[in-house]
């Protein structure tokens, strides 16, 4: 009896040593700093962006498919039929949910880069606004972190002013997707989206539209300053049929975030990319960021650099329903100095040297 019972002690012994000591090596690993925390989550932020962006809307139209050929049939079914109901609302001024745009991960997706807004002019209530978002770049992170969330505090620099941004119109025909798009406050780039912003909804709404679009894309690569914009006169005359203002911004360091193989004019791949581009709204680029793992890996994700955006001083523009070509030229020239003034007055502020300069195509 005695044996067992110094048996058993023993074998407690032993159990409470081995406890103690996986519980020094469990105390002796490092926790994460609350600076690694903040960077998982930052990284967690972009992550989930880029697949929305990238993927939601292919995704979820294979869902509804396949959920056609199985017992929830009546679940996609049901949502086409709204869909259809709904098809017009993208073009009346969407529905934009508060809540969303003031989600706590637009925080962290701004501090991952980060993205700054920066006012120099006021901009008053009582008149609407077109504001060109320059440059392009490959996902347009700055005209969206500024434009559609709240983190960078854009209703509390501009108190009165709602904010919208446009996107390919074939993105509101992918089922889920135009949900998501529409609850932050993007609209269609259509004349009768960006119409109905600027004459059904009173004052105080200003349009942010990417002028260079999916041509600007192309060129995009860090140190290049071209703009796509000579020929772009849309936004123009949109602005005087509905006496909008037109504001220029410029995201300095938009153009850093990637790395794109860029094919000279004339190759084949390019004349590839100009095709496609006209067929489907968009051009395929060939870029590259960081993988998940490191910063020095190689993935999709944006590269964490500094981005800043300035909007520049308004241009007062009169209310002409059918603007002559004459007019609409002298206002694309006066909102093309006001670019050509924020550049420069800013350049050497965010990143840029004295000697860079701004080139239109």
């Amino acid at each position: 009896m005695k044996t067992i019972i110094a048996a058993c002690s023993q074998n407690l012994s032993g159990s409470r040593a081995s406890i103690q000591t996986a519980l020094r090596t469990l105390l002796a690993v490092p926790w994460p700093s609350q600076r690694d925390v903040r960077s998982a989550l930052q990284l967690l932020a972009v992550l989930q962006w880029v697949l929305s962006f990238l993927l939601l809307g292919t995704i979820s139209l294979l869902l509804l498919i396949y959920l056609l050929f199985t017992s929830l049939w009546l679940i996609p079914v049901l949502y086409l039929a709204w869909i259809v109901f709904d098809w017009d609302t993208p073009e009346k001024g969407g529905r934009r949910l508060p809540c969303l745009r003031r989600w706590t991960v637009w925080k962290h997706f701004r501090d991952y880069f980060p993205v700054k807004l920066v006012k120099t002019h006021d901009l008053s209530p009582s008149h609407n606004y077109i504001i060109g978002s320059h440059p392009h770049g490959i996902l347009c992170v700055g005209a969206f972190c500024n434009f559609i969330t709240g983190s960078t505090g854009f209703e509390e620099l501009f108190p009165g002013i709602c904010s919208f941004l446009t996107t390919l119109a074939g993105n509101f025909r992918m089922p889920i997707f135009r949900e998501y798009l529409m609850s932050g406050g993007l609209c269609p780039v259509t004349r009768r989206a960006i119409g109905y912003l600027l004459s059904q909804k009173g004052t105080g709404n200003a349009v942010a539209i990417v002028i260079g679009g999916a041509a600007e894309s192309l060129s995009c690569r860090p140190g290049v300053t071209t703009l796509i914009l000579k020929n772009r006169k849309g936004f123009v005359r949109m602005a005087l049929r509905h006496g909008a203002f037109l504001v220029p911004s410029f995201s300095f360091g938009e153009n850093d975030l990637f790395r794109q193989v860029v094919f000279e004019e004339g190759s084949w791949m390019r004349s590839i990319q100009r095709r496609f581009q006209k067929m489907m709204g968009f051009a395929p680029c060939l870029f590259y960021g960081r993988g998940l793992t490191s910063s020095q890996s190689r993935g999709f994700l944006p590269y964490a650099r500094p981005i800043t955006t300035v909007v520049g001083e308004p241009v007062a523009v009169p209310k002409v329903e059918n603007p002559s070509r004459e007019l609409v030229d002298r206002y694309h020239e006066l909102y093309i100095r006001a670019l050509f003034k924020l550049f420069n007055e800013n350049k050497t502020k965010y990143g840029l040297s004295e000697t860079d300069e701004l080139q239109i195509l």
